[in-house]
């Protein structure tokens, strides 16, 4: 009888919500509003019927979503101890058992700080910077050899985004490895939403083919890192290039007070640079390429962005001096843009989180066991935190300033698991767009936007160039 009352109790704060029809759920439904032109209405109609946080059934899996963002804050701090990432069986094959976008607690934590710590540092931001400029320099030098001038942009900004991230995870420039890296690791994403069957010939398997093709490589660049380091009898103490040297001497270091510590094993850093380049491959390029179709249809935005730009250009040609990190995240109205194309293009729209025991958050339990979807899309677009959230308007973020980093604003997720190269993504952003509108002008064709599995332009934005005459 005391068991019974438990459940029943527990039953009555289990958040409201249906489970749909019986083996689908709700997932044509989920599915249909992701192809649509409102992806969030599958949220709102279920927010508006039992409340900010309900419970639906999709994609197999019975799931508690939220779109309250003080719900949304305590999942996503309350990492390790009552929450763990989640994610479908095909991502979770792909993924090596250490994948730092896999583990939990104090090596996830270690791992994060690393890698965040190296994004940050002066000397990467110097070099990257750099780095960024010159690949999007010769991605447009190829654009005049087209005769008819129009381009995809959608493919051209994939092909500027990685490069730079494999330069800043490995340090491998244009060459044969870069483009076996590039066509199977296209060839690894086309696993990530797929059936979890891998027997010859599958979708996954093939995926799995290609990261084992990518790991000769990287295991390759690993190695000679390694014997440069042994041969200069230095260990890896010199100047950090790219990621794999900051997990290289994590992985080597070992001074009595670290001892205890968890390390990453050495056998897995291959794994976890192929793993890294997941969230760079979706985040920048889609970025990128909805900013200029958000530019598009709007002309005033984007006269307001070329002549806070061409200032810039101006300011530089007069001084002769390069260009650094600084200049471009100081131009106020272009962070604006980059702000506003996030909070629009919602990338990243959601993460999935399982909860390790029972949790209650403002009067809603979470059973152990259970997912939580924490909607992040849901919090862009809702009219409560954002005036005519449809309208793409920079100029709001003027006038909420710190609503950038607020809870309502959570385009690379947040708490332990923030996005650790949040800041890059927008220099790489920034740098592409202040060329882009003091070089070129362009015209684009219509393209409608979809949201599922990905977000992305169905006709990969066909744009016409036209070269400044100042340029």
């Amino acid at each position: 009888m005391r068991k019974n009352k438990e459940e029943r109790e527990k039953k009555n704060w289990i958040p409201r919500g249906s489970s749909g029809w019986p083996l689908l759920g709700e997932t044509l439904d989920f599915i249909a509003c992701g192809y649509s032109s409102r992806p969030v209405s599958f949220m709102e109609k279920r927010a508006a019927l039992y409340g900010k946080v309900f419970r639906t059934h999709i994609l197999g899996k019975a799931i508690i979503v939220s779109t309250d963002p003080e719900v949304n804050k305590v999942v996503l701090q309350n990492q390790g101890n009552a929450f763990i990432p989640h994610y479908p069986k095909s991502i979770s094959e792909l993924l090596g058992k250490y994948s730092i976008l896999h583990i939990n607690g104090p090596l996830q934590k270690r791992l994060h700080a690393l890698i965040g710590g190296f994004l940050r540092s002066p000397q990467f931001k110097a070099q990257i910077t750099r780095d960024i400029e010159e690949s999007v320099r010769h991605v447009f030098s190829t654009w005049m050899q087209k005769q008819d001038r129009r381009i995809y942009l959608q493919e051209e900004s994939r092909k500027i985004a990685f490069e730079v991230m494999v330069k800043t995870l490995m340090s491998v420039g244009r060459g044969e490895d870069l483009n076996l890296l590039r066509t199977e690791f296209e060839e690894y994403c086309k696993g990530l939403i797929s059936l979890p069957v891998k027997l010859p010939g599958t979708r996954l398997y093939k995926s799995l083919k290609a990261k084992d093709r990518m790991l000769k490589v990287v295991r390759s660049i690993i190695r000679q890192r390694k014997m440069a380091a042994l041969e200069e009898k230095q260990g890896m103490n010199g100047l950090l290039n790219d990621v794999i040297d900051v997990l290289l001497r994590d992985t080597f270091e070992s001074s009595a007070a670290e001892e205890a510590q968890p390390r990453l094993p050495l056998d897995s850093i291959g794994e976890n640079v192929i793993e890294l380049m997941i969230p760079g491959e979706e985040t920048v390029p889609t970025a990128l390429t909805l900013a200029v179709k958000f530019l598009s249809d709007s002309p005033v935005v984007l006269a307001r962005l070329l002549e806070e730009n061409m200032e810039l250009k101006r300011q530089k040609a007069k001084s002769g001096d390069e260009y650094y990190w600084t200049d471009y995240v100081s131009l106020p109205f272009t962070q604006n843009v980059i702000s506003e194309t996030l909070r629009m293009g919602n990338i990243v729209n959601a993460v999935w989180r399982e909860a390790v025991k029972d949790v209650k958050i403002k009067g809603h339990l979470i059973p152990r066991g259970w997912c939580v979807l924490t909607s992040f899309s849901s919090l862009h677009m809702d009219e409560a935190n954002y005036e005519n959230p449809y309208e793409f308007n920079p100029c709001r973020w003027e006038k909420t300033g710190a609503s950038v980093n607020s809870n309502t604003f959570t385009p690379f997720g947040g708490g332990q698991r923030l996005c650790p190269g949040l800041e890059l993504s927008r220099l790489e952003i920034a740098i592409f767009l202040h060329h882009l509108v003091t070089t070129y002008r362009w015209v684009a064709e219509d393209d409608d936007i979809t949201y599922f599995p990905f977000v992305r332009l169905k006709r990969k934005l066909p744009i016409t160039i036209t070269p400044l005459v100042s340029a």
